[in-house]
């Protein structure tokens, strides 16, 4: 027999999930999150860690940091801007935390994927760059990673 409840929850935790990976640019809370699917914060913490293996604080963080490096290798945006539109507060937790997920700051890392694609570009025949449409420029902005562009406020 399956417990209904812990359908319920799986459910409930997968739309906190899409919350997080549709506004992780946005200054979202675990109180935010948790009241929006119905839960106190605690359970809401202990449920998703349970069901995903990683806190939300810790999932938010990351998904704002893998933003980050998609931006900072694909886009001539400053640091401190990409801080901010990432969603972070602080440049100083912004480059604390990037460190602590990709083991480099984010300067060495612009620098480490700018070395890959000179490298690409030295290596591969520029027909199969051109075929792939590595070669365009690209502009990007917070649009592109959202799965959803709902305004979480009318959620």
């Amino acid at each position: 027999m399956v417990n209904t409840n812990t359908n319920l929850d799986l459910d409930l935790l997968a739309h906190a999930r899409d919350l997080i990976d549709t506004s992780w640019h946005l200054p979202l809370s675990l109180d935010q999150i948790s009241k929006f699917i119905g839960f106190s914060r605690h359970h809401f913490i202990r449920a998703f860690r349970r069901a995903y293996g990683i806190t939300p604080h810790r999932y938010l963080t990351r998904r704002r940091i893998e933003k980050a490096q998609y931006l900072l290798a694909f886009t001539d945006m400053s640091v401190t801007d990409i801080c901010y539109e990432v969603g972070f507060r602080s440049l100083g937790s912004f480059s604390t935390q990037f460190r602590r997920y990709t083991g480099y700051s984010p300067i060495h890392h612009r620098l480490k994927m700018q070395e890959k694609k000179d490298q690409m570009y030295r290596t591969v025949p520029a027909c199969y760059i051109a075929m792939l449409g590595l070669d365009q420029s690209m502009s990007h902005t917070s649009e592109h990673f959202s799965r959803s562009h709902e305004d979480p406020s009318q959620l």
